[in-house]
């Protein structure tokens, strides 16, 4: 006999409505499958910079030389603050309170806005003291995978932000929860990444 499906007290909506669903459970599962291959697509990017790491590259336009841990460490700070609000809103979204989920949206929206504006810095200064992406195989190395991981951010803030808008007048239920969840997996996978690479492309660089 099937199990009872566990409801809110108030609304009636099931108490986990992103998975109450067959739809809601497959597009979870297909998700995975798409992390794998992003994982093995970052793999390969750092592979390659690990092996190209300074390859090229001046004296003064190395890794060591370069790298400003002070703003590298604020970026993090942010990201890494933002998958926070994100678990927040998704823990609003399973008590079926749309207007904190949404709060909490609007909060890692604006922390994930200020570190891709951080990037965007970072990157520009570079490009000022010649490290470019044609400037050295280190150059290209650095940028393919940073870069690849700013259009992930730049993707997951596009992706949320749509979310936000189709579904603001919306309650939260098992059509629109599964792909709000989805996109805090999405977030949560893009702060993984960044970790690896502030200690892969940073940590590393400045002591190599």
């Amino acid at each position: 006999m099937a199990h009872a499906v566990e409801k809110h007290p108030v609304t009636g909506i099931p108490a986990n409505p992103e998975k109450a669903t067959l739809e809601g459970k497959n597009k979870y599962v297909a998700f995975w499958f798409f992390l794998g291959g992003e994982t093995v697509l970052f793999a390969s990017l750092f592979g390659t910079y690990v092996g190209l790491l300074n390859s090229g590259a001046p004296e003064e336009l190395r890794s060591y030389n370069i790298f400003e841990m002070e703003l590298v460490f604020i970026m993090t700070m942010l990201l890494l603050t933002s998958s926070l609000t994100s678990v927040l809103a998704m823990m609003n979204m399973k008590a079926n309170n749309p207007g904190r989920m949404k709060l909490w949206l609007i909060v890692t929206l604006l922390l994930g806005a200020g570190f891709l504006g951080a990037e965007i810095y970072e990157f520009i200064h570079y490009y000022h003291i010649g490290h470019t992406f044609t400037s050295s195989a280190f150059g290209s190395a650095f940028y393919t995978l940073v870069g690849f991981h700013g259009a992930h951010v730049t993707f997951g803030l596009l992706w949320i932000t749509t979310l936000l808008i189709r579904n603001w007048n919306r309650p939260i239920d098992v059509y629109n929860a599964p792909k709000f969840y989805v996109s805090s997996l999405y977030w949560h996978f893009i702060d993984v990444v960044w970790v690896f690479i502030f200690s892969i492309v940073y940590l590393l660089g400045m002591v190599n």
